[in-house]
């Protein structure tokens, strides 16, 4: 019996998916967007099993992300090795401003001598376009490439930009290039470049990344072109299947195994309804194609649509040691699969020294603030999820808050909070939801818990269903609130809300937040955090 990969391969939010082979070791880089710290890549020896090794964009120095907007920050990656320097390379986009008043993108590129090791201080590259690669061609010579971004046209997307760099100086020379237009399938973007049998392969995302995304490809003699599309453009989409597993499909990569077999990358979307909302956002998923003689690129199965059980290499399970689905805080070091909004975790904010087997957290600025939020929060990774955690929290005023939230955006969430009154000195648990930039409190009336140290909050997130509940005993849990509308933390619902344009492309979080809207920066302390996924997903 054949082994096969189960897609999608990273779950949750881990979208536009670039690969390469290092030796027997294959790594997938990822986008992260307004999350810190930037880009995540994964590795794995059998394309089946992966592990997060590595957030490369971790200091600010790299990444200045304060103020960025909601889906901002940092898109679509795109990794290399350059033989004749040894150096990787992975150029990124910190995107400032995305609305109807254009885009402003600037493109940096940090290089490492070891993948999974530290990464340099960024060099500037330019800012005529995002979703940046390099190519490094077999004479030595090297290009920066990127999708244009034309303020008039309606859709911004102007076509693909090539431009020599040059790796010694770190800069661009040479004159920019205009390659490619598009396909006719709109929003061309994600150009990588490849070069096989003679011919430069430009592997496009197209379509936009809902549920018309695709992966196309078009080639050429020469570099600059012109470049010929794919006799059976797209390669691989499920926007003619709506009731495939996978949807969203699109924007991905290519690698080679050691034997010669090609595997394609795609970012893709599990909805809970067909064309319906997906909370775990954009995920990762590969599928196996293959060179015909036509020099063409195909899927193997003959089906454009993507499919949840792959063909993998005959190689033996690699598997990795995973994150523990319980975290106590007894070490000072801050688990892995956390991460926070703009701005990196530094103990000032966030830290578990202060209080052994604790994390503290100090209340800085709102759930809605592009700024200096205070929450530590991880992916939502499968359609029914359990999470719960333990505060303990003195707030003597209402401005200052702490709990557990389901969080997409700064105005789209579901926070089970304690709070405070003014005057006084009495604590109360409350829900608030964030909905179309209003606040919504789906409790008619908040629960006094004055004088319990201890209240223990969990959610009971199982797809479009969200049930909160609280104890102020271990393990007597009780329903607080109505069920709660969970398909709201997802791209389409945003995409759907009324009013101006607004890109939505990360996906659902659960996590600790504290808020202190007095300026005391009074923190509260969290015991541990369980994060569980119900079997079936």
């Amino acid at each position: 019996m054949a082994i096969m990969i189960e897609n999608p391969i990273l779950k949750g939010f881990n979208p536009d998916p670039d690969i390469i082979r290092v030796g027997d070791t294959y790594y997938i880089v990822t986008s992260t967007f307004e999350w810190f710290p930037g880009y995540q890549i994964h590795k794995s020896k059998d394309l089946r099993n992966w592990q997060l090794v590595s957030r490369p964009l971790n200091r600010t120095s790299q990444l200045d992300m304060k103020g960025v907007p909601d889906s901002g920050g940092v898109w679509a990656p795109c990794i290399s090795y350059n033989p004749i320097n040894e150096l990787f390379y992975l150029p990124y986009t910190n995107v400032r401003r995305f609305d109807g008043a254009g885009i402003d993108c600037p493109n940096y590129v940090v290089t490492a001598k070891d993948i999974e090791g530290e990464w340099s201080e960024p060099t500037y590259v330019k800012s005529a376009g995002f979703d940046g690669s390099f190519f490094h061609d077999d004479d030595g010579k090297s290009y920066f490439l990127n999708m244009i971004v034309d303020h008039r046209c309606a859709d911004f997307f102007g076509g693909i930009q090539l431009q020599e760099y040059d790796c010694d100086h770190k800069a661009l020379i040479g004159k920019a290039q205009k390659i490619f237009g598009n396909t006719g399938l709109g929003c061309t973007e994600g150009p990588h470049l490849y070069k096989r049998n003679g011919y430069y392969y430009l592997l496009l995302a197209e379509g936009g990344t809902g549920y018309d995304h695709c992966i196309t490809l078009a080639r050429s003699k020469s570099i600059s072109g012109p470049y010929e599309v794919h006799p059976d453009n797209p390669v691989i989409t499920a926007k003619y299947k709506p009731d495939n597993y996978l949807q969203r499909t699109g924007h991905g990569g290519l690698v080679e195994t050691p034997d010669g077999q090609w595997y394609l990358t795609f970012l893709t979307g599990r909805p809970l309804t067909e064309h319906g909302r997906c909370i775990m956002g954009r995920e990762s998923g590969i599928e196996k194609v293959e060179w015909r003689t036509d020099d063409w690129l195909y899927p193997v199965s003959g089906d454009k649509a993507p499919r949840r059980f792959v063909e993998a290499p005959d190689l033996p399970d690699y598997i990795f040691e995973q994150e523990p689905a319980f975290i106590d805080f007894n070490t000072a070091n801050i688990s892995k699969c956390f991460q926070s909004l703009r701005v990196p975790m530094t103990p000032d904010w966030v830290n578990q020294t202060e209080r052994v087997g604790f994390m503290r957290i100090y209340g800085r600025e709102s759930l809605c603030s592009k700024f200096e939020q205070s929450l530590v929060a991880r992916r939502i990774q499968a359609k029914h999820t359990i999470t719960e955690t333990c505060v303990e929290f003195n707030p003597i005023s209402y401005q200052q808050m702490a709990g557990l939230t389901c969080y997409y955006n700064t105005y789209t969430y579901h926070y089970l909070y304690l709070s405070g009154s003014n005057p006084g000195k009495r604590k109360y648990l409350n829900i608030i939801t964030g909905l179309r930039h209003q606040v919504e409190e789906p409790l008619l009336e908040a629960i006094e818990v004055t004088g319990f140290d201890k209240i223990w909050l969990k959610a009971d997130f199982n797809g479009a269903e969200l049930q909160f509940y609280f104890a102020i005993e271990e393990n007597q849990w009780q329903a607080i609130g109505p069920v709660l509308d969970g398909s709201i933390l997802s791209d389409e619902f945003v995409e759907g809300t009324p009013g101006p344009f607004r890109p939505c492309f990360t996906g659902a979080f659960v996590g600790m937040a504290c808020q202190d809207l007095s300026g005391r920066n009074l923190p509260a302390d969290f015991e541990y955090f369980s994060y569980q996924e119900v079997e079936g997903n």
